[in-house]
């Protein structure tokens, strides 16, 4: 539950990094929209360099509608994981974290998850009540002594009594019981074997998902250093063509529209990179039996 919760944060996280990014676009094409309409109010632009501005200008407004709409159906998902109730405002107060803590080695991730994990420590639980019910049910073969007695008063009346008291000492050597014990502990053993092979299972998915979510943390985090660089390079390719437009009266606005469309998909790419990297931190330390230690 605590994993579910914490990617349903990461998501509406994502969705509101999502609506910053589409703001700005908007804004960038607002300005590049009138600055396109002041040029040709001038004579030195065309009604092509008008519309297609325009265009772009108008889609990056659904694109922002529609982050605006996932924020609030991402939020009603983690009201609902909660428990709470849908009529509460929910105001998220952390933010996609650009890294991660010191990965840890495999081989002391594996020893972690083996130690902490709550269906690692069940399955050994249930392991140690077969083990001991498979050798009650084989001590039942042994010889058992059992020892006995009483004191007490006999007589009719309280001055006139006698004291009367008898002890017995029984061994009771099991010899046939038509092989109802060997039966039973057959079945113990082989429910005990059972018990083995379930935990055997246990720690292989174990290892399986911790395997995984270092392996995609690490690619993760490789991704927002690539996201983090393709951004840069977007944004100075966005002022370069901002600067040639704004230079040359005859040059078209293609140059500069094409630069805000990579500025966009690198603050998408950037955004997506960041959401991966925090959903690999909790899948890790769900991974590890560690959720109530991640921050």
């Amino acid at each position: 539950t605590m994993g579910e919760v914490g990617l349903l944060y990461m998501e509406v996280l994502r969705a509101q990094a999502t609506v910053d990014a589409r703001e700005a676009n908007v804004k960038l094409l607002q300005e590049l929209t009138s600055f396109v309409r002041s040029r040709r109010g001038g004579g030195m632009g065309t009604g092509l360099d008008t519309a297609r501005a325009e265009a772009q200008f108008e889609n990056e407004r659904q694109h922002l509608a529609l982050a605006r709409s996932e924020v609030e159906r991402f939020k009603l998902g983690l009201i609902n994981a909660l428990g709470i109730q849908f009529d509460i405002r929910l105001v998220l107060t952390d933010e996609l974290k650009p890294s991660v803590p010191q990965m840890p080695v495999l081989q002391d991730a594996l020893a972690l998850a083996m130690q902490d994990r709550a269906e690692v420590k069940a399955a050994k639980q249930r392991i140690k009540t077969a083990d001991l019910a498979l050798r009650s049910t084989t001590d039942e073969r042994l010889p058992s002594l059992v020892a006995q007695g009483d004191y007490g008063l006999i007589g009719n009346r309280m001055h006139n009594t006698a004291d009367t008291y008898s002890m017995e000492l029984m061994l009771s050597v099991p010899i046939f019981d038509g092989g109802q014990r060997e039966g039973r502990i057959s079945e113990s053993r082989s429910l005990a074997q059972q018990e083995l092979f379930k935990l055997a299972v246990v720690q292989n998915r174990v290892s399986l998902e911790v395997r995984e979510a270092l392996m995609t943390l690490e690619s993760a985090a490789e991704q927002v250093e690539i996201a983090k660089r393709g951004l840069e390079a977007a944004a100075s390719e966005q002022e370069l063509a901002r600067e040639r437009f704004s230079v040359l009266s005859s040059s078209s606005n293609l140059e500069l529209t094409n630069a805000l469309f990579s500025l966009a998909r690198s603050r998408d790419n950037a955004i997506d990179a960041l959401y991966r990297l925090n959903a690999a931190r909790i899948n890790l330390a769900r991974a590890l039996g560690k959720m109530e230690e991640i921050s």
